[in-house]
């Protein structure tokens, strides 16, 4: 696998779109960073750690879904290994004119887009959610 940022991005989308309740991906710090960024901004109702049957660590995303719809209408991924995305903090694109949010990969760990402004802390593009 090339990409397992891209493969994460991929199975919250699939789980959305499949109405799932929860879905399974390997873990790694950053994928965790990820979940606690959406947890926090309302897109999955929660997260935590497992173990798959060989004993690997796993994550669980606990997927969010109001009045039928999922919470995650859109997820793309932005800077991809054959094409790295880096912006300032002023340069940042907006998602949907504010209406979305860009999580970018920064010096200082990972943040959404309206806190590296905030802080004035630019960084790699990870992904974009709506």
């Amino acid at each position: 696998m090339t990409d397992p940022i891209s493969d994460f991005l991929t199975h919250l989308r699939n789980a959305s779109k499949a109405r799932m309740e929860e879905c399974h991906s390997p873990h790694s710090t950053i994928k965790f960073g990820i979940a606690a960024i959406l947890k926090a901004e309302g897109f999955i109702s929660g997260y935590n750690e497992g173990q798959d049957a060989n004993g690997h660590k796993t994550l669980i995303i606990k997927m969010k879904y109001v009045d039928g719809a999922p919470a995650i209408s859109g997820l793309n991924r932005a800077s991809t290994p054959g094409r790295r995305l880096y912006f300032g903090y002023s340069d940042i694109p907006r998602v949907l004119n504010g209406l979305g949010m860009s999580i970018v990969s920064t010096p200082k760990g990972l943040m959404k887009d309206a806190d590296c402004r905030r802080n004035k802390v630019g960084g790699e593009l990870i992904c974009n959610v709506w």
